[in-house]
């Protein structure tokens, strides 16, 4: 049964696809401990350097967004990115080498890193769980706008400024939140849930509640999961699934 706000629904099957990661902030709680003069904005929040007051910047989280975000604030102010360093992928998406190494590591992403090697499996918790390499942003464009890179996590509040795991106090007029979403399924009544708070599930099936599918996870099969070479395939197993189901008789369906 499937509560909505124009009634209650009954069907044999519910595809939860609510997005790859999540929709809700996932802020440090020392976030509530800075001083309210401090502007604090989630990356989901920041749209342009205009939003910001005037004033040095903290960016936390050094993935994709801490590090696109960093590059574009740091042409109007002095700009600190924090966060442990992630890498990133060692070309321009626009270059002659993605040309060239894209349909590689696209491969990889599709047959070597799944949840059935080992290497994927390893990489899992660190795809859900961590930031990705860099994928446009580098870290020699970073310090051509002269961003100071901080690697020690944020962890904390000294006098209402933001304060780093080596006691380091950052004097700042704007911090940006670039640390990623949590998966809130808060709304999904069945212990299908673990500690982490990700449904147990193989491949989107959740084989503990049958007729419950999830579609569009992070790392759903694989790396590519995240990626339009990827969320074809998880999508079209899904369907396969369900049809499979759907065909059995009424009395064998579970």
């Amino acid at each position: 049964m499937v509560d909505t706000d124009a009634g209650t629904l009954a069907s044999r099957t519910v595809v939860v696809a609510t997005g790859t990661f999540g929709r809700t902030p996932a802020i440090p709680d020392c976030a509530a401990e800075l001083d309210p003069a401090i502007l604090q904005l989630h990356s989901s929040e920041y749209r342009r350097p205009e939003q910001l007051r005037d004033g040095p910047t903290l960016v936390v989280g050094a993935s994709h967004s801490g590090a696109d975000i960093a590059y574009e604030v740091a042409a109007t102010r002095a700009t600190t990115l924090c966060g442990r360093d992630c890498g990133s992928i060692p070309f321009y998406p626009e270059s002659w080498q993605a040309r060239v190494l894209f349909p590689m590591m696209i491969f990889a992403w599709r047959h070597i890193l799944t949840r059935r090697t080992p290497m994927g499996r390893r990489e899992l918790p660190k795809v859900r769980f961590h930031g990705a390499p860099a994928l446009r942003v580098k870290a020699a464009d970073l310090r051509e706008r002269d961003v100071t890179r901080i690697e020690q996590r944020v962890v904390g509040a000294r006098d209402g400024l933001p304060q780093t795991a080596d006691g380091e106090v950052l004097d700042v007029a704007n911090v940006i939140w670039c640390t990623g979403f949590r998966q809130v399924f808060d709304w999904i009544h069945l212990p299908v849930f673990g500690p982490d708070g990700w449904p147990d599930e193989m491949r989107g099936v959740v084989e503990t509640a049958p007729g419950l599918y999830f579609c569009g996870l992070s790392f759903q099969y694989a790396f590519s999961s995240m990626v339009l070479p990827g969320v074809g395939r998880d999508a079209a197993y899904i369907a396969d699934r369900i049809a499979q189901r759907a065909a059995l008789p009424e009395h064998q369906v579970t």
